[in-house]
């Protein structure tokens, strides 16, 4: 099961409830009706980015959607806090890319959206063999990732917010959402059931020669940074 579609989206919700902030965090970001499993960080090669809106229209309620998501929460009053996704997209379209999730407090959206996205290149360049150079600054690393043409692009979605004054908790989400084509073919199969005799495909005769073909099993990894 490849992800062939992604989009991304962000959410902030307060409640009295530290489960109740969360999912009016999650309707705020307009996936609040999906089963959320969380994945590790691979973006998939020829992986399409959608709007926010593209994507929610293809969500079914209850569906299982797969997510790289990002969550900071608290109750302590006036405490600023932030979740971020990263992604770093390579040059060549056949590689994937890296997503990085990261939550913390005391951080401006715009640094808790850099230190994602830098992280994302950092991991991407360490499987490009693009050399750099930990100690150096995010902008001393943006310029030799720049000068290896192997990373194309890079980008962050953050959510930040100060918590709530009266002490209720604060939940802030940055998610990647993911996107399979076999939902189709779960709704082609459902199609297929409610099609009369004459609609169903033909099948094999006693008459022809089906070969067996013996299909190699394909194994596959990932990799999460926290």
């Amino acid at each position: 099961m490849i992800p062939t579609k992604i989009f991304f989206t962000k959410g902030v919700g307060k409640h009295r409830e530290r489960l109740a902030s969360f999912e009016i965090a999650l309707r705020d970001a307009g996936i609040q009706h999906c089963n959320l499993v969380n994945v590790s960080s691979i973006f998939p090669p020829h992986c399409k980015i959608l709007s926010k809106n593209e994507g929610v229209r293809l969500l079914k309620p209850g569906q299982i959607t797969f997510v790289v998501l990002a969550r900071s929460e608290t109750n302590e009053p006036n405490r600023l806090l932030a979740a971020s996704i990263g992604l770093a997209l390579p040059a060549d379209p056949n590689a994937y890319g890296y997503l990085s999730e990261h939550h913390g407090f005391g951080q401006t959206e715009h640094k808790s959206g850099d230190y994602a996205e830098d992280l994302a290149a950092e991991m991407l360049a360490s499987t490009l063999g693009v050399e750099f150079n930990s100690n150096k600054s995010y902008d001393e690393l943006r310029e030799v990732w720049k000068i290896s043409d192997k990373i194309v692009n890079t980008r962050n979605i953050t959510q930040s917010a100060v918590a709530d004054k009266d002490g209720k908790w604060t939940t802030v989400i940055a998610a990647a959402v993911f996107i399979c084509d076999e939902y189709q073919s779960v709704r082609d199969l459902e199609e297929e059931k409610t099609r009369g005799p004459s609609e169903k495909r033909e099948e094999p005769t006693q008459d022809r020669i089906v070969p067996e073909i013996d299909t190699p099993k394909n194994g596959n990894g990932n990799g999460k940074k926290e």
